[in-house]
């Protein structure tokens, strides 16, 4: 397996349950910075039968990438309400969701 997936598959397991991802992050967090491209490409050829919460990766804008009312689109938005993660017409609130979140809350929050 390329190494470069390797690094890719190891960041989309560590999205930690109720948390999103863009392609972006994650392909910084690999290690490869610029590379969005490369996370989706990594995704459509995941091996067979490995687990990878693949749902937990979006757009950068929080949207979902599959095709609006696909059996996709529909499954990766009930697998992230299952989380408790608000989908709202295809749209996650990446300021709420994200990976980043808890760590922009304690740098910039007032209170």
């Amino acid at each position: 397996m390329d190494k470069r997936y390797e690094r890719i598959y190891a960041a989309i397991a560590a999205i930690p349950a109720g948390r999103v991802a863009s392609y972006g992050q994650i392909a910084a967090r690999a290690g490869l910075p610029g590379r969005a491209r490369l996370v989706g490409a990594a995704l459509r050829d995941t091996p067979d039968g490995m687990q990878l919460p693949w749902f937990r990766v979006l757009h950068s804008n929080g949207t979902i990438a599959l095709p609006r009312g696909s059996r996709g689109f529909r499954e990766q938005s009930k697998r992230l309400r299952a989380e408790g993660v608000d989908v709202r017409d295809g749209r996650v609130p990446m300021r709420a969701f994200g990976l980043d979140h808890d760590l922009d809350r304690a740098l910039w929050s007032l209170g």
